[in-house]
C-alpha cells in the first residue's frame, strides 16, 4: 500500500466499526447470508493479494507464510497473524490468531471467522491456481490456541 486511502485519517479503522457492520447485516440479511457474503468478499480480496504480491504459482508455503503475514499482519492491514500454513496430506492448514472476526468475542462464543477466512481461502486459490474447499475447524473462541482454517481440493 503505497498510497494512502485517507489524507488525515489513513488507511484503517476501528475494529468496532467493523464488528458494528458485521452485526448489522446479520440482523438485515441473517447469520447464514452474511457469512457467505463476508466469505465472498474476503476470497476476492485474498486473490487480488496474492496477485499484488507476485505469490501466484509460489509452492513453498513459507514464501507465502512471510508474504501474506507481511500484507495481513502487524505491517500491514492488521486483519490476522498467520503463523504457519502446513501441507497434511491433502488438507492445507492455516494456523491463525488475533483474527478481526474473533476479536472482543467472549470465550465459547459460536463465532466463525468469514471475511478473514475467505481472504486466506482466495489467496490460497490464486497462489496455487485450484479450487479449494475451505473451512473454519479450530477457534480460539472455542479453547484452540489458533483459529484453524483448513482447505481441501475440489474435484
Amino acid at each position: 500500500m503505497s498510497e494512502r486511502l485517507r489524507e488525515q485519517l489513513g488507511d484503517f479503522s476501528s475494529i468496532v466499526c467493523l464488528k458494528a457492520i458485521i452485526t448489522g447485516m446479520e440482523d438485515a440479511l441473517g447469520e447464514k447470508a452474511t457469512a457467505i457474503s463476508l466469505i465472498a468478499a474476503g476470497r476476492t480480496r485474498g486473490k487480488k493479494l496474492a496477485e499484488s504480491l507476485g505469490l501466484v504459482g509460489v509452492t513453498d508455503f513459507e514464501t507465502v507464510t512471510q508474504a501474506l503475514s507481511q500484507a495481513l499482519g502487524p505491517e500491514g492491514t492488521r486483519l490476522l497473524i498467520i503463523e504457519k500454513i502446513v501441507q497434511d496430506g491433502t488438507c492445507i492448514k492455516v494456523y491463525v490468531k488475533e483474527t478481526i472476526c474473533s476479536a472482543g468475542e467472549p470465550q465459547g462464543s459460536t463465532r466463525q471467522c468469514t471475511f478473514t477466512l475467505g481472504a486466506v481461502w482466495g489467496a490460497l486459490e490464486k497462489i496455487l491456481n485450484k479450487r479449494l474447499q475451505g473451512k473454519h475447524t479450530e477457534s480460539v473462541l472455542r479453547g484452540s490456541a489458533y483459529d484453524v482454517f483448513e482447505f481441501t481440493e475440489l474435484g
